[in-house]
């Protein structure tokens, strides 16, 4: 019972690195894959690669290469929803592609063939996400504070993906105007759904918001990436190993 855990973001990688224990390394696809154990559980960690393609990619390497059983993503995401702010934690219950459309042919959104445009996460993972959030989040970090963020919070809901990187006001208002619930927006995690949802593996998305998704520069991204999003993965992931996170079927 092998997890993946698929980091978006070079220092997140080497934060869970740290921690990683009889630390192998395989090569295939163009991609480093490092197996080992964290808390006690067999492991891959992996960098995705950016966008949905690469995403898919490292999805599908995993799962056949690497027969792992259940997944988690974690990285940085702009913030949609009202009262989501930087520094503050994700957990997805579904992802949807926000850049398909292959309409008139099917409904926006849709994934061709399949009848779906939402893709849930496995609730079992996610409540599981969801308390070690809970717990890492309640204590004072010192590299938020740094950057004048405080009062991290967790939500949980729609995370949407698509392959261009949303960094306006006006992309991002649009973005709220047709998809009035959506929490997050990033460039992987809808991908990697629609992948687990081919070969029925559980799947777990964890982002940290670095920014709001529009022309107005928070915080320093390069600083909030190795000082509190690479913290906060390790963190969370390790606190979640450690109460036993698993899905919720086998």
């Amino acid at each position: 019972m092998t997890l993946a855990i698929v980091s978006a973001m070079r220092e997140e990688l080497r934060a869970l690195l740290s921690c990683l224990e009889g630390a192998q390394v395989e090569r295939a696809g163009g991609r480093v894959f490092h197996r080992g154990r964290l808390a006690g559980r067999e492991v891959v960690l992996v960098l995705s690669g950016i966008g949905k393609v690469a995403a898919s990619a490292t999805t599908a390497l995993l799962i056949d290469r690497f027969q792992v059983s259940s997944l988690l993503l974690t990285g940085v995401a702009g913030g949609l929803g009202s009262g989501v702010k930087v520094g503050d934690v994700v957990v997805a219950n579904a992802l949807l592609q926000h850049d398909l459309d292959a309409s008139p042919l099917f409904p926006r959104w849709e994934v061709p063939l399949t009848g779906r445009s939402r893709f849930p996460t496995d609730a079992g993972l996610r409540d599981a996400l969801a308390a070690a959030c809970d717990t890492v989040l309640a204590q004072p970090h010192a590299g938020l504070a740094s950057l004048g963020l405080n009062a991290p919070r967790r939500h949980q809901g729609l995370v949407v993906s698509g392959d261009r990187f949303v960094a306006s006001a006006a992309e991002s208002d649009g973005l709220r105007a047709v998809l009035p619930d959506a929490l997050a927006v990033e460039m992987e995690g809808a991908a990697m759904a629609q992948v687990c949802a081919d070969f029925d593996r559980p799947l777990a998305v964890l982002r940290t918001v670095s920014d709001r998704a529009d022309d107005t520069a928070h915080v320093d991204f390069g600083r909030f990436v190795a000082e509190v999003a690479a913290e906060y993965s390790r963190d969370i992931v390790m606190a979640a190993l450690a109460a036993g996170y698993g899905p919720s079927q086998a």
